[in-house]
């Protein structure tokens, strides 16, 4: 990952966190009682060696910046914001082609920090294993 995925994405962070809880000093607040429901989400298709990232800022109170913000939002609240627990999709017929693509989210959801990578096989496999939350 470069420099400055890696500065724009902890700017994200840090805007997310200001988003959730207001402009209070950070040691104001117990990181376990963050308010507010948001994540840094990227996508990077291809190998380690791979530039192919793209990423978004997902906010839910309300939905928005994310092409599918709504459902996104709902399919977390279902699995209370674990992407683990998002139900697999059983109507996806997936290709047995490698082209990996790995997912990663990282911010706030109900006052608990979420951080969540996975390397998929493809990207249907992803889509069908995470709903609408990686689906940028």
């Amino acid at each position: 990952m470069t420099k400055t995925l890696r500065a724009v994405r902890a700017g994200l962070l840090a805007s997310v966190a200001l988003l959730t809880t207001g402009a209070a000093p950070a040691h104001a607040a117990a990181q376990e009682s963050i308010p507010g429901n948001g994540l840094y989400l990227t996508v990077t298709h291809g190998d380690a060696r791979s530039s192919d990232t793209r990423g978004t800022l997902l906010l839910c109170d309300p939905p928005q910046g994310h092409a599918h913000a709504e459902e996104a939002c709902e399919e977390l609240r279902a699995a209370g914001g674990d992407i683990d627990r998002i139900p697999p999709r059983a109507d996806v017929l997936c290709p047995l082609i490698y082209a990996p693509v790995t997912a990663s989210a990282q911010g706030v959801w109900d006052g608990r920090r979420v951080e969540y990578t996975h390397t998929f096989s493809n990207s249907c496999v992803m889509g069908a294993e995470t709903g609408e939350v990686f689906d940028l």
